[in-house]
């Protein structure tokens, strides 16, 4: 193969004016942290209230939760971010239309909203499992007790739950970071998108998506890593990660 390799590129100034390539990586890192971070919070707040639904005695709360999981979960993430940045703004009211068009950095706001509620479906779904999974008897010591529904599923059933279901969890907040990568699509410049920037510009496309290979590594490193002190720490004797 007739490639010249040139590791030394990452030190040469891009065309853009804003440092060298390693620093146009770094800053696709640092929107990629962004918006994985806001992916999931969105993710994590959604498909807990989701997850509860499913698991409560109402007819209609648990078809709530069905149709939502049923909706994201079977949808592309692809088609979903198009249909956000794309569809919506044209089947909104003229004025409601033209500010989600002129929003500033809308690919930003598009791509966190998209990839967390397309997480969301599984988050609940993890969740619901955590809470079935749990011994009949703590519901209905609650119940014994005195404590309503919301108190029970604050106070009992969540915080066993959670705990329960870290590990998996810890996968779906590995699968948002990598999901934020589709955000290319709709114009989000994050480090897969500096990545191709890169190699456009450079035409060094094996050092482009390496670097961009490692640094999507080192960062699934250090959140492993987190989520492992983090289930330590809230392990239940027991219960999978407990002693």
């Amino acid at each position: 193969m007739n490639y010249n390799w040139n590791w030394h590129i990452f030190l040469e100034p891009n065309p853009m004016g804003t440092g060298t390539y390693l620093d146009l990586l770094l800053s696709g890192l640092v929107v990629t942290v962004k918006v994985s971070v806001l992916a999931w919070i969105i993710a994590l707040v959604s498909g807990s209230v989701i997850g509860v639904l499913r698991t409560l005695p109402s007819r209609t709360a648990s078809w709530i939760g069905f149709c939502w999981v049923e909706f994201f979960r079977n949808m592309p993430l692809l088609v979903q971010l198009f249909l956000w940045f794309f569809v919506l703004p044209e089947l909104l009211p003229r004025s409601a239309g033209l500010w989600l068009k002129q929003l500033p950095n809308a690919p930003f706001w598009t791509a966190a909203i998209g990839v967390g509620f397309f997480m969301s479906a599984r988050v609940a779904v993890q969740l619901q499992a955590g809470i079935t999974s749990l011994p009949r008897g703590q519901k209905q010591a609650s119940t014994a007790l005195g404590l309503t529904t919301l108190q029970t599923y604050r106070y009992v059933l969540l915080p066993m739950a959670f705990r329960i279901i870290l590990p998996p969890l810890t996968s779906e907040f590995l699968n948002t970071i990598k999901n934020s990568a589709v955000a290319i699509t709709i114009g989000l410049i994050e480090l897969t998108g500096q990545a191709r920037s890169m190699q456009e510009f450079s035409f060094q496309v094996f050092e482009a998506f390496t670097a961009a290979t490692v640094l999507y590594l080192l960062l699934n490193f250090v959140v492993v890593t987190a989520m492992r002190f983090l289930e330590r720490y809230v392990a239940i004797p027991g219960y999978i990660t407990g002693k």
